[in-house]
């Protein structure tokens, strides 16, 4: 399931990432920081600083209507997922404090090979607002291996907000949780749904995300096709005997995959510069997260 969007006009979002020099990075809503990042010199993570300041581009939601949702096609179903994916896209469009700019979006559910079981739990009990995320492991500490990055402070799981969504867990109408992916962070940031992030890891129970990512070109997909598409010729021209037909059925599978893992993959995150560069980071830096002093250099 995918959910495209094309966005036409030159303007810059009111949510956007802006970048300096030293690998800093800046996530800005309406020219008010929400998050500081910087990313290590040996590419191994990031220490992050959110700010307090981030407002979700989405209305609030409403019990009646995640009843309306539910009562279309049945929660967790295709439908179900394309109908919250739809009114994403048509909520962003309207949004001027959202992310989108001119080009193409995909809209996706959460990807298992990104969205680790065994990470869910640890946001629940490791997301300070000043903290780290590790990309690759390398003796970081376990808690820092997570796959999915707030933009604010979770609420407490017992938060009226909270146990009114976790009520909609339990009846199996809680819209997804919107996230988007930003590749300067190797990460996605919650969008939309920080509480009913936390109502459904408080249930004990794992989210399905959609995922929003700007889109590959044709042209990346044609040259990233290349490869599984001379495997599978030459895979289905060898085949001979009675389990031929099996195993071209197989190979078939194995491709439409790949194929549909190259069209759905994330692009690159634009990154617009920092007017004033390094200085303007570390001054903003210091006005709005005082005392943060990541550690960058190893």
């Amino acid at each position: 399931m995918r959910v495209r969007v094309r966005v036409e006009g030159s303007a810059k979002p009111g949510l956007r990432m802006e970048c300096a020099d030293g690998r800093r990075l800046v996530l800005v809503q309406e020219g008010v920081p929400v998050l500081f990042a910087r990313q290590r010199v040996t590419h191994r993570g990031l220490h992050y600083a959110r700010t307090g300041r981030y407002v979700s581009p989405l209305g609030p939601l409403r019990a009646e209507h995640a009843r309306a949702f539910a009562e279309f096609a049945e929660p967790g179903s295709k439908e179900w997922t394309e109908r919250w994916a739809a009114y994403a896209e048509a909520a962003l469009r309207r949004a001027p404090n959202g992310p989108l700019h001119e080009g193409d979006w995909n809209i996706l559910p959460g990807s298992s090979s990104w969205f680790a079981d065994v990470n869910w739990p640890k946001l629940l009990s490791h997301d300070p607002d000043r903290g780290h995320l590790t990309w690759f492991g390398y003796g970081d500490p376990v808690e820092d291996a997570r796959d999915l990055l707030p933009l604010r402070a979770l609420s407490h799981p017992e938060a009226p907000r909270v146990k009114a969504y976790r009520r909609q867990h339990r009846e199996g109408i809680l819209p997804p949780v919107l996230a988007w992916w930003i590749s300067g962070l190797n990460s996605p940031v919650v969008l939309d749904g920080h509480d009913r992030l936390t109502a459904v890891l408080a249930e004990g129970d794992r989210p399905r995300p959609l995922v929003l990512s700007r889109a590959v070109d044709e042209d990346w997909i044609a040259l990233c096709a290349e490869r599984p598409l001379l495997e599978y010729e030459k895979k289905v021209t060898a085949l001979d005997g009675p389990l031929a037909t099996v195993h071209a059925s197989a190979a078939g599978r194995q491709l439409a995959e790949a194929l549909r893992n190259i069209v759905t993959s994330p692009d690159l995150t634009r990154a617009w510069p920092l007017s004033g560069g390094v200085r303007a980071w570390e001054a903003a830096a210091a006005e709005y997260v005082p005392g943060w002093a990541p550690d960058a250099e190893r």
